[in-house]
């Protein structure tokens, strides 16, 4: 069924709405859907290279949105519905450690788990249970999202097609050079 419905996202690329469809498929991973934007952005980057840093906005843009819906489940519905979704994903246990997280790392989690194929939803998520500051939440929430989106844009640009497969089957390597890229300069810019 996932392969099925990974597979219809990936058709979508094509579709002459693709844009929206990108954008609703942003907003909607970062809080409850399964399949992450990228099926959509590598495709249409490398179709209309030009139009790739709107494209990597538009993710960004989208998914931090997304972002503060799944914080907003989190805060007001985790027992309702928040707490649901990440028991379907095989994270109902992830709250507390979350919370120690958040109390010991703050935004550095978020900084790193949304740069990694880990389910962003359950990052937002737990940030609105654990009643994360929604301000750091919402700025790590842009650098991380816009970070993964641009940095995936600029090597399809750069490269093309040949980077593709490579993202696709190294997402997490590229993206978590990108996230230590990410502390690296929030640590400098602390000891200055």
């Amino acid at each position: 069924m996932l392969r099925a419905l990974y597979d219809r996202v990936l058709l979508l690329a094509a579709h002459r709405h693709a844009g929206r469809w990108l954008a609703l498929i942003s907003f909607a991973e970062s809080s409850i859907f399964p399949i992450p934007p990228d099926a959509m952005l590598l495709p249409m980057c490398l179709a209309r290279p030009e139009r790739a840093w709107r494209y990597a906005a538009l993710c960004t843009l989208a998914s931090v949105l997304g972002g503060i819906a799944g914080y907003a489940l989190g805060y007001f519905l985790f027992e309702a519905v928040a707490q649901p979704v990440l028991a379907a994903y095989g994270h109902a246990q992830a709250l507390e450690s979350f919370r120690q997280w958040f109390e010991r790392w703050g935004a550095a989690v978020i900084l790193i788990k949304g740069l990694t194929p880990i389910p962003y939803k359950i990052v937002t998520i737990a940030a609105g249970a654990a009643a994360f500051d929604p301000w750091i939440f919402l700025l790590a929430s842009i650098v991380t999202r816009g970070a993964r989106f641009f940095l995936i844009a600029a090597l399809l640009r750069r490269f093309g097609a040949p980077v593709r497969d490579f993202v696709e089957k190294r997402l997490t390597l590229v993206t978590s050079v990108a996230a230590l890229g990410i502390i690296g300069g929030f640590a400098i810019l602390k000891l200055l």
